[in-house]
Parts: structure tokens; C-alpha cells; sequence
């Protein structure tokens, strides 16, 4: 019995692990709201939190950043740059920070965070990139190689309300 009792311990054990592993790395940040990242090619939203749920959009963008608004189970409540939500399996994002540049009129990325700073290169709305470094209304953005720091509010990505 106590043999049988152990082997029962080692399989709940086992079967937390396993769970606990194909929830993978977007299941790490627990508290809404937050930021993530589209992390495959193609990524289906949909208008509840289960496969049997109608598909509402099908990203077609990776590394599009969205903002997760609710969680259940293995599902988030994500919210587009354009403002739609739906829900996405947890393993189809990513923690990576990244931004996409809004507004109208090419984005100016530069050498330092400050203004009068010499402009490394131009963005146009709609680029994405990956931002860290954000900081006194500036963020670090780099797509492609390329890098330099822009003005928070010319991206969707960085702040929360």
C-alpha cells in the first residue's frame, strides 16, 4: 500500500510538472494587464477562451506586440494594436517586449534619448520592433539590426493605463 501510495505522489508530481511546462514561458507573468508578443508565424484569436470558440482574427504577424487583459487557463485576453480582443492560447506568445510605431509621418529614431539628439535613422507607422530601455518618454527600439530611441508616445507597446 505505502508503495502504491509513493508511485501515486510521483505521478502527481510528474503530471504538475508537465503542466506546469506546456503552459511554457508566456504563463510567467501572472498579473493583467501586461505586454506580450505574437511568437509564431500564424496565430488565431478567438472570441472565447477554448478551441471551440469561433476564430475572430488570424495574426499573421509575428512579434505584434498585444496587451493581455485577462487570463483563463491556458488562454489570454489580448487586445491588438487596432484595439480588438479576443482570446490566444498562452503558447502562442511571447514575453519579448516589442512596439509597433504609431502616428502619422515617419518616426525619428535617435542616437540618445533626447530630442535634440542626432537622428540615427526614420521609422514609418506601423513598423515593429523590439523596445526595452524605456524610460522619461523614450524607449529603445531596434528592428533589424538597426536601433536608436523614440518617443513613447509614437509607439503601441510600451505604456499601461
Amino acid at each position: 500500500m505505502a508503495i502504491q501510495s509513493k508511485n501515486i505522489w510521483q505521478g502527481a508530481a510528474i503530471l504538475s510538472a508537465l503542466c506546469w511546462s506546456a503552459t511554457g514561458h508566456g504563463q510567467a507573468q501572472q498579473k493583467t494587464p501586461y505586454w506580450a508578443s505574437i511568437d509564431e508565424q500564424e496565430a488565431r484569436m478567438r472570441t472565447g477562451p477554448s478551441t471551440e470558440f469561433p476564430v475572430k482574427w488570424i495574426y499573421k504577424r509575428q512579434n505584434l506586440p498585444v496587451k493581455v487583459v485577462a487570463i483563463h487557463s491556458v488562454w489570454r485576453k489580448v487586445e491588438d494594436p487596432d484595439g480588438d480582443q479576443g482570446w490566444v492560447h498562452v503558447r502562442l506568445l511571447s514575453p519579448k517586449r516589442t512596439a509597433i510605431v504609431t502616428g502619422t509621418g515617419n518616426g525619428t529614431l535617435r542616437d540618445s534619448p533626447h530630442e535634440n539628439a542626432r537622428v540615427a535613422w526614420r521609422v514609418e507607422p506601423g513598423v515593429v520592433g523590439y523596445i526595452d530601455d524605456c524610460e522619461k518618454g523614450w524607449c529603445r527600439f531596434e528592428n533589424a539590426g538597426r536601433f536608436g530611441f523614440i518617443e513613447a508616445n509614437r509607439l503601441w507597446g510600451d505604456e499601461l493605463p
